[in-house]
């Protein structure tokens, strides 16, 4: 054991044996939080605000013959689909063992639990990813959500979410963006490029 080594057991022992109080969560006053007349309507404003498109369908198959008269979709190669009834994908995710194998994903089809109006955010539960990866590593990303499970707020989003649990979850709002280049918004750099939402009844 080198001493640096011991130095930091010695600390990290010590933190561990100290116990602090945990402060209790301030009071919010529900009266107090923002509620929309129409909900799902701010959501879309929004979405459209941070770069996203938000289409209404009646079926969940309707989402296909849009996507299809996108050009990047029409002529996309690698195509993954969690949402086989309205998207059929060419790309078995369940079968690839190593992420980083899906690099060369053009699109990811994906189901949302719920949609919240104040942020244009989506939560995606991670429980039925194969890989968390495909959400971040795909050109373009649609989410296929009904437009009956919104929220008007963050308060009633992580109330729907309930208790942290193990696992992987995320709010998706609008494709990826980055602004720290001289101040320049860029869509795309990190992320997906563009994302589309498809809102079901």
């Amino acid at each position: 054991m080198t001493p640096n080594t011991g130095s930091r057991r010695a600390i990290l022992d010590r933190i561990r044996t100290r116990s602090l109080d945990s402060l209790p969560l301030p009071e919010v006053d529900a009266s107090k939080l923002t509620q929309f007349d129409d909900p799902v309507a701010k959501f879309v404003e929004l979405l459209a605000a941070v770069g996203g498109d938000a289409h209404f369908i009646q079926r969940a198959e309707e989402a296909k013959q849009i996507l299809d008269s996108i050009a990047v979709f029409s002529n996309a190669k690698q195509v993954a689909s969690l949402v086989p009834e309205a998207v059929e994908g060419n790309v078995d995710v369940s079968s690839i063992q190593d992420p980083h194998d899906l690099e060369s994903l053009d699109w990811v089809i994906v189901p949302g639990e719920f949609i919240v109006a104040e942020n244009g955010a989506i939560w995606v539960d991670g429980a039925m990813l194969p890989h968390r990866v495909m959400l971040f590593i795909a050109q373009y990303l649609a989410i296929i959500v009904s437009r009956k499970q919104v929220v008007h707020h963050m308060h009633q989003a992580y109330a729907r979410i309930g208790h942290p649990k193990p696992g992987f979850g995320v709010f998706i709002s609008g494709p990826s963006k980055t602004a720290d280049i001289e101040q320049s918004l860029v869509l795309g750099a990190h992320g997906c490029r563009k994302m589309q939402v498809f809102l079901t009844p």
